[in-house]
């Protein structure tokens, strides 16, 4: 199995009351998984059971998630997520998870919502995505550790989750900026060549420009008798 390993789980109400909340559903990405194990999350480890992901309503130009109880009674915390693109949508809620060190739980890497590309992937501490890039042998987005304690206000930190420096971790424990390792819009397809191949020959094209010629004559003939 490749470093992130993908579990699709069973979710359950993913849009709740399906005629009159699909919509708003739809805007924030509302899905509901139940684990059956201990998650962990950015800066915390989740009991098992039925928890609630969506994205916040803000006016951050960055991907802010919300992890809430199965009745949206408790908010366990406010992250920051970076874009994670995937070739073919799936038809249902996907979660993937990080390998982990043995007796560890695991690690959620990112969340996609039903139909979509694009999912939101997890930007964990700096000290926890160095072990995690390690363990996975793949580079995995960070933010300063001091900011980790942020997330579980009970304010949504939005202003500081928006201005918050984004780094990458390498497996070989260096950092690099978030922009090189992470593309924000997949690969663009490959361009094509300045000048095709030619396929044919001219003859074609000269035997049309002669038979115009021909046809341009007669006409002129035609059109003056006298210079038969």
């Amino acid at each position: 199995m490749n470093s992130a390993k993908l579990i699709a789980l069973v979710c359950l109400g993913v849009l709740g009351a399906i005629a009159p909340r699909a919509q708003a559903d739809e805007w924030n990405q509302k899905t509901i998984f139940t684990f059956s194990g201990r998650v962990e999350i950015p800066g915390q480890v989740l009991d098992p059971g039925t928890y609630v992901f969506k994205l916040m309503d803000s006016p951050s130009d960055r991907n802010i998630v919300q992890v809430f109880n199965k009745n949206e009674t408790h908010l366990y915390g406010t992250f920051l997520a970076i874009p994670d693109y995937r070739l073919k949508p799936a038809g249902k809620p996907i979660i993937t998870f990080e390998e982990r060190a043995a007796g560890a739980p695991e690690a959620v890497r990112a969340w996609f919502y039903p139909g979509e590309n694009y999912g939101h992937q997890f930007v964990y501490p700096k000290v926890k995505a160095v072990q995690l890039a390690k363990a996975n042998n793949q580079p995995v987005a960070s933010m300063p550790n001091e900011l980790a304690q942020h997330t579980v206000t009970p304010e949504p930190p939005v202003a500081v989750l928006k201005e918050a420096p984004l780094k990458a971790q390498q497996p070989t424990e260096e950092e690099v900026e978030v922009d090189a390792v992470f593309a924000p819009f997949p690969p663009a397809p490959a361009e094509l060549p300045e000048e095709l191949p030619k396929t044919a020959s001219d003859l074609p094209l000269l035997l049309v420009v002669g038979l115009l010629l021909l046809g341009t004559v007669g006409l002129l003939r035609v059109a003056n008798p006298k210079r038969r």
